[in-house]
């Protein structure tokens, strides 16, 4: 018998203790503290934080697939941070193989201001780093789990800690209630397409901007800004261009030539902007 402990390696840090409470033919639902986590089969899959939720020890233990555990509940009067309610809604739904679609929401009743304030693009800049963050990792896990089995996914994947405890539900269900793979209803073979380039992996105008209306608007504003702005820095050195020497002062001569080399610059900058956020931006997963 071996044991593992997990340690914080970064500031802050600690492990997660989850726990998958029930696993039935319809889902399983978990735990972390103070958040909730629900699988509805074959799909959707949400967190949301519950506040008649109390931080403690969980003690389980499990039985024929299922997992039991009590936590004290203590009852304290509501304030207003205890209300606040949001959710995380992921729809995950099975195109082809090695091809999903995910749709994903973040509904809350606090903080509501900030939709109105800050583009919805913004948001998806740093939403789309996460995904990216395990895409390359997904697909050449699937692969793995391919050439293994999926009654064998457990030698593929290393899952040791608490934190990885959904992960182990959702195996756990899909092998119990679902063939242990997607049925394509004769559609697919299920057989894997090659594994592609990273450039196709993290491509992101396809996959996301021309469906996503604030992404695409962002898009068109951000090229028009960077055609503008180059537009600027090439009249501002012509007109200069054309003027005699004499008609205006060395002054705003200089003011100027600056305009015109701080458009351009900005407008490489806008450049290298547009393609890493809405085209491709490679992933390094060893600088993380």
């Amino acid at each position: 018998m071996c044991s593992f402990t997990a340690t914080a390696d970064r500031e802050g840090g600690r492990p997660l203790e989850l726990v998958v409470e029930k696993l039935k033919a319809d889902g399983f639902v978990g735990r972390h503290e103070r958040i909730r986590h629900k699988f509805f089969a074959p799909c959707v899959y949400y967190f949301f934080s519950d506040p008649e939720l109390v931080q403690g020890n969980v003690e389980s233990s499990s039985k024929n697939d299922e997992a039991v555990s009590s936590t004290a509940n203590v009852k304290k009067p509501p304030t207003e941070i205890s209300q606040r309610r949001s959710f995380l809604v992921f729809y995950c739904i099975p195109v082809s193989p090695g091809k999903s679609r995910l749709i994903w929401a973040f509904p809350r009743n606090f903080g509501k201001w900030m939709n109105y304030i800050v583009p919805r693009w913004m948001f998806h800049i740093g939403q789309n780093l996460i995904l990216d963050s395990d895409m390359y990792f997904l697909r050449v896990e699937e692969h793995k789990l391919e050439e293994i089995g999926p009654s064998n996914w457990h030698k593929a994947c290393y899952v040791p800690v608490k934190s990885d405890a959904l992960v182990v539900g959702f195996r756990r269900w899909l092998n119990k209630y679902a063939g242990g793979r997607v049925d394509w209803g004769g559609k697919y073979s299920g057989s894997l397409p090659p594994l592609p380039p990273r450039e196709e992996v993290f491509e992101r105008y396809r996959s996301h901007v021309v469906n996503c209306k604030s992404c695409n608007g962002a898009y068109k504003a951000l090229n028009i800004a960077e055609v503008s702005l180059q537009a600027i820095s090439i009249a501002a050195i012509g007109a200069l261009a054309l003027t005699k020497n004499g008609v205006i002062s060395a002054t705003v001569r200089a003011t100027i030539v600056t305009i015109a080399i701080l458009c351009f610059a900005a407008s490489k900058w806008l450049s290298h902007f547009i393609h890493k956020t809405f085209h491709f931006q490679d992933y390094n997963h060893a600088l993380v």
